[in-house]
């Protein structure tokens, strides 16, 4: 297990991208925060392991959903999905 003082780099991929890039002010910011505290710590306080995946997590940040996989032996993470609770599974 890497050290606490070890950064990690976070990813995002596209498809977050593109949904980041539309939202709402504040509500980018929130999920902004989260994604940067990640780099610290990926696993904080509130994520929750997806059953049925190795290396799936989940934050929630209001109604919206951030799906990322930790990749423990690079020190990555990869932000898979932002999306609202409702939709956010779906393409997992």
């Amino acid at each position: 297990m890497p050290e606490a003082t070890q950064h990690w780099r976070v990813i995002i991929l596209r498809e977050p991208k593109k949904v980041l890039s539309k939202l709402p002010k504040n509500v980018l910011h929130r999920i902004w925060v989260r994604i940067q505290d990640l780099e610290k710590d990926p696993r904080p306080d509130g994520c929750i392991k997806l059953q049925g995946y190795e290396n799936l997590y989940r934050l929630r940040v209001g109604d919206w959903r951030i799906i990322y996989a930790v990749e423990d032996d690079r020190l990555i993470v990869l932000i898979i999905e932002v999306a609202p609770r409702g939709g956010a599974y779906r393409n997992l």
